[in-house]
């Protein structure tokens, strides 16, 4: 992490271009800030405003229903569905000592594959289709219509991260063909006065992807640490989403860009919505550093780890779904 007091704002409007200044300033900024910040926000993305309105209303309906429609559809081992509060710790965070479960709760969807598609035929871990709450019109249309949105940008943001990093425009296209990616519907209730420090909506951490993409509400809450110790607050920012770095992106670029912890404290008063959207490898996918982040200054930093088998890992120890139990 770095020297910052400020979250930057990176606009993206002329992402579609192969060549020429408009993407080579686009290059520019991303290098700075996810150099430095390892998060920005993200401004002109083309996501459609109304897309993402309705995404958050669906939200609202979905924590709405009563606990018992919710449960219906708890987290499965494919990792989609309902997470009630309680049942997920970030175990495996290195910035804090964490005893306590995240103080959130949220439903997850995936790429939706069913029983004919290459990668359930193949075995691939968490390969499969989703799960759906009832009755709710148009839940599964829009949600599936932001995840499709979502991902088409974030392909296009990894060719300007190749070219961040000196590679070739198509350096990462095979790596995430399909993606491993999750969509989360996340309610944060209001922390109370006299709750522990120790008691976060998102305890302190690192995501373990690549992209994460945020849209928030206007409640606040999500505090990113620089290098001098300081938890710089991210507020909201109309029409903008907030991106940051993961865990393996960092380890592709050999610690070039930064994956940056952060935490959720919601000391509002009110409850907090918002939906992140990771995007990350292949299972299949080994990652490791590219040659060109390779150099005599910059000595290999990472070994070559399967990205399939660390998710795996990090899903056993973070979620009482899939922890194995001796």
């Amino acid at each position: 992490m770095g020297s910052f007091d400020r979250i930057p704002i990176i606009d993206i409007g002329e992402i579609n271009e192969s060549d020429g200044p408009g993407i080579n300033s686009i290059v520019r900024q991303i290098r700075k800030a996810y150099g430095t910040a390892g998060f920005a926000y993200i401004v002109n993305h083309r996501v459609a405003p109304l897309l993402i309105k309705q995404l958050f209303q669906k939200s609202v309906d979905f924590h709405s229903l009563p606990y018992k429609e919710k449960i219906k559809i708890e987290l499965n081992e494919l990792h989609r569905g309902y997470i009630p509060i309680n049942t997920s710790t970030d175990r495996n965070s290195k910035l804090a000592v964490v005893t306590k479960p995240n103080q959130s709760e949220s439903f997850i969807m995936m790429r939706e594959a069913d029983m004919n598609d290459p990668a359930v035929k193949s075995g691939d871990y968490l390969a499969g289709p989703n799960q759906w709450p009832e009755g709710l019109p148009g839940f599964q249309e829009i949600l599936t219509s932001y995840f499709d949105e979502l991902t088409h940008l974030c392909h296009k943001i990894c060719r300007v991260i190749a070219l961040v990093l000196g590679a070739d425009l198509k350096t990462f296209a095979s790596e995430f063909n399909p993606p491993t990616a999750f969509l989360r519907l996340i309610k944060y209730p209001p922390a109370l006065a006299n709750e522990s420090n120790d008691l976060y909506g998102s305890a302190p951490h690192t995501d373990f992807g690549c992209i994460t993409i945020l849209a928030q509400d206007e409640t606040g809450g999500l505090q990113v640490k620089n290098s001098q110790g300081q938890w710089i607050d991210v507020p909201f920012i109309k029409d903008s989403f907030v991106m940051n770095i993961g865990d393996m992106l960092h380890r592709w670029s050999n610690g070039l860009l930064i994956s940056t912890p952060h935490r959720v404290k919601n000391c509002t008063g009110r409850e907090r919505y918002s939906c992140p959207f990771f995007f990350e490898p292949n299972v299949n996918v080994n990652v490791s550093p590219l040659p060109c982040c390779i150099n005599d200054h910059r000595p290999k930093q990472f070994e070559s780890i399967d990205y399939g088998e660390f998710l795996r890992t990090e899903l056993q120890t973070g979620y009482d779904r899939h922890a194995v139990h001796n």
